[in-house]
């Protein structure tokens, strides 16, 4: 089950953004966060924080699949343009610049591919049906140790 993180308002261009973004898109967490750990742009640390936020929330939302997190990857990440600030430099003659402060949303989206879930359902449907022939062969052994022990005590 995937697990949504998303982090508005940012004061930090979008086309800035953009381009940390590309950096990790489609890659498995651990890597994204060794990548931003070390990248030097100025939306690195955000970023960072927000990939640990959603793999917090997919704990939350997925509490038994705790063996499961290394697996996961950034399945969706996009940066839609936010609030534009604007405001005025003064120019030459009387005149006025306009300068426009545009923030940023990010939305990102972690979750595991389907091929391991798959994987790790088929080795979870195996232990399930070891352990079901275990408890029948231990019930079957102290079964039998009971009539055993029956005809000793009369």
């Amino acid at each position: 089950m995937e697990a949504v993180a998303k982090l508005r308002n940012l004061s930090i261009s979008p086309r800035k953004m953009r381009l940390v973004a590309d950096l990790v898109r489609g890659q498995s967490v651990k890597k994204a966060l060794g990548l931003l750990k070390f990248e030097g742009k100025a939306g690195a640390p955000y970023l960072h924080k927000l990939i640990l936020s959603a793999v917090a929330n997919w704990r939350a939302h997925n509490p038994g699949e705790e063996n499961l997190v290394e697996a996961l990857r950034i399945t969706t990440i996009f940066v839609d343009g936010g609030k534009v600030l604007k405001r005025m430099l003064p120019a030459p003659q009387g005149r006025a610049y306009r300068i426009r402060k545009r923030s940023n949303h990010i939305t990102l989206v972690v979750d595991i591919p389907e091929e391991v879930r798959d994987s790790q359902d088929d080795v979870m449907n195996v232990a399930n049906t070891l352990a079901t022939e275990q408890l029948e062969k231990a019930d079957n052994n102290t079964s039998s140790s009971d009539s055993i022990e029956n005809p000793k005590e009369n």
